[in-house]
């Protein structure tokens, strides 16, 4: 017999650890699930073995320098779409990832495959390994590599996780790429007022001072004269002030009541509102579903996506639905109650509760909210485009047309042309 180290959770999210003595890891598997526990962990007690302090201390340094670094979510995709192919294929776990560390380019993945390696051929886990590494590989990874070293479908698990990171990655694209438009045009329109107003506004004064002689100029125009004045003598101060109203407001965000505030109007803001709260959606729901399809339970999934959320109001809506369920309840009635997204969502997770299919209903809403999120983005780029060229157009145009204000005084009273 040999002796089994496990780490399980039971049916109330509770987690405990012990040992016990058995044949092989499918009898430690079985004992675990025959006391009601659901196993996260389980690995040989002597698998590890025990090296020098020198060359612990050596690795563990090397662990923490290139931990610090972090990597490309497109690179970690392509790392897990090979990982999950060479598996698929037949090809042992260790020599895979010896395949990949040889061909790998990032210098900071190279070095972390090369640990999960080490750790592997110790006779350790590849979600211990992952684990070590949490700034390269999220509790998500972590966890559904686990369920699938649990179940036997590694090479699944690994597939799904693939196309989860290349959903999300392809959503984020999309999201980013229709803020760079407005984002460029704002840009674009602060410097030339910036320009207009602290450089060519200033020269215009002088020279209107000489044509209209002891005449008051147009309102409008000695109003952009003055703005232009202070923009000019206090340049400093404006800029100063700008540097400090963002970092109040970052400081403001990062507070408990600010974030809550902020994550709020994310959901509900004019146009944006709308793509914020889809892009929420998919990503719960998708995050959850994979999760449920590779063998997590759901209160360890649901505790994972709640640190995945990214919206500290979402956050709090998935406690309640742990809450809810832990205390033998369902994932719709506090999904319900949230009021936070559409209610039709809410009645296709009680049908997929009720029918037993609730990982892939949440897929199938994951699904439907992307093709929601491209026409959302699709809508708000076709209001945002001629609605920023309007802004553009007046801003610059108002400045321009109290330039000229003075000159059609002029050109309009005989008495300033002397005719």
């Amino acid at each position: 017999m040999s002796s089994y180290l496990y780490e399980a959770v039971d049916a109330g999210g509770a987690r405990s650890k012990g040992s016990l003595d058995v044949l092989d890891q499918s009898e430690a598997l079985r004992r675990i699930k025959e006391m009601g526990l659901f196993p996260t962990m389980v690995r040989l007690a002597s698998t590890v073995p025990s090296i020098s302090r020198a060359t612990a201390f050596r690795r563990k340094r090397q662990i923490q320098l290139f931990s610090t670094g972090r990597v490309k979510p497109a690179v970690l995709t392509v790392f897990t779409r090979q990982l999950a192919t060479l598996v698929n294929v037949g090809m042992p776990l260790l020599r895979g990832l010896r395949l990949l560390q040889e061909q790998e380019t990032d210098r900071t993945l190279r070095h972390v495959i090369s640990e999960i390696a080490r750790t592997v051929e110790s006779g350790g886990t590849m979600s211990e390994a992952l684990a070590a590494h949490p700034k390269v590989f999220s509790p998500l990874y972590v966890n559904m590599v686990r369920a699938g070293e649990l179940g036997g479908v590694l090479e699944e698990v690994l597939r799904r996780q693939a196309e989860f990171m290349e959903k999300s990655a392809r959503i984020k694209g999309k999201v980013k790429a229709a803020m760079f438009y407005p984002a460029s045009v704002m840009l674009v329109a602060a410097g030339v007022v910036t320009l207009l107003l602290v450089f060519v506004i200033p020269r215009f004064q002088s020279v209107f001072e000489g044509l209209l002689p002891g005449k008051s100029m147009p309102a409008f125009t000695v109003a952009v004269l003055n703005i232009s004045e202070f923009c000019k003598d206090h340049f400093l101060v404006v800029a100063g002030a700008s540097l400090v109203i963002f970092a109040a407001f970052q400081f403001l965000i990062h507070t408990q009541k600010g974030r809550w505030w902020f994550d709020g109007f994310k959901l509900v803001m004019p146009v944006l509102g709308r793509v914020m709260s889809k892009v929420s959606l998919a990503r719960f729901t998708r995050t959850l579903g994979t999760l449920l399809s590779s063998g997590v339970p759901i209160l360890q999934a649901l505790s994972i996506v709640k640190e995945t959320a990214g919206n500290v109001v979402i956050a709090n809506m998935i406690s309640k639905i742990h809450e809810n369920v832990k205390q033998g309840g369902t994932l719709t009635e506090p999904f319900k109650a949230s009021r936070i997204f559409p209610a039709m969502v809410g009645g296709m997770v009680d049908v997929g509760e009720q029918t037993g299919a609730l990982p892939e209903m949440l897929m199938k809403i994951a699904d439907t909210s992307d093709e929601e999120v491209d026409n959302a983005v699709s809508s708000m780029t076709s209001i945002l485009e001629p609605a920023l060229i309007v802004f553009l157009a007046v801003v610059v145009g108002s400045i321009v047309i109290a330039m000229f204000l003075p000159l059609i005084k002029l050109y309009g009273d005989p008495a300033l042309t002397g005719n």
